[in-house]
């Protein structure tokens, strides 16, 4: 049986013909979907990234990632939300993170595009009841909560199992080589999407897509074997 987790793999080039081409390259790799990440690129504006995404004419996540959760946006925050909102029309989901303020966040929920939101820490886990209490707020704000973490030891991975394995419509990352299993577990808890590298690596951790495509396609676990999210 074939997972239906969807393998998104991200896009961080620096101008529009390279963002084409490693877009093709990627879902000649099998891609499901693309996270464009706009913070990558020399001063992007709406107009380029608008005709970018109709060139690739593939389904696609719009990231324009803040400093602080690991991006590399340049610009003012009302600069960084315009251009999420110029390309809301042409894209499957934005990701905007949790800490943006609430009113960008309707406006772009206003366009009715769906919406990622996400949190991201590359320095530690969270405890477990923090993390939920994210993703509760995220669910609330969006259509997908998303949370991605560094864990310092195992123990930390099976943090973001136990947020799997309990809440729905959630990306749930362990980050880092010792959380790389997670991305591969994401397709046994029926996560919506997990995240693959093509050429571009923009978090610690990833898998390439050809490695992902095999993994979540293996039945490495027996789903009668998995807890049920909605038993105590």
């Amino acid at each position: 049986m074939y997972s239906q987790t969807k393998i998104a793999i991200p896009i961080a080039q620096k101008d529009k013909d390279s963002v084409i081409e490693v877009a093709k390259d990627c879902i000649k790799k099998g891609a499901d979907i693309l996270e464009f990440r706009i913070d990558a690129m020399d001063n992007p504006d709406s107009e380029t990234l608008i005709d970018i995404i109709k060139t690739i004419d593939f389904p696609t996540i719009a990231t324009n990632r803040i400093d602080s959760e690991g991006g590399d946006f340049k610009g003012s925050e009302e600069e960084r939300v315009n251009l999420l909102l110029a390309v809301a029309p042409y894209v499957e989901y934005i990701d905007i993170e949790l800490q943006t303020n609430d009113e960008y966040i309707e406006k772009i929920k206003d366009t009715g595009v769906k919406t990622i939101i996400s949190y991201h820490d590359f320095e530690k886990t969270p405890e477990l009841s923090d993390l939920m209490y994210i993703v509760k707020k995220e669910k609330q704000v969006g259509d997908i909560a998303k949370v991605a973490v560094m864990p310092q030891d195992l123990e930390d991975t099976l943090v973001i199992l136990a947020i799997l394995s309990s809440c729905d419509n959630t990306i749930a990352i362990s980050m880092g080589e010792l959380g790389s299993y997670t991305r591969v577990m994401a397709s046994k808890f029926n996560s919506p999407i997990t995240f693959a590298v093509g050429s571009d690596v923009t978090a610690p951790g990833q898998l390439d897509i050809e490695t992902m495509k095999m993994l979540l396609n293996t039945n490495i676990i027996n789903d009668e074997d998995l807890p049920d999210p909605n038993t105590d």
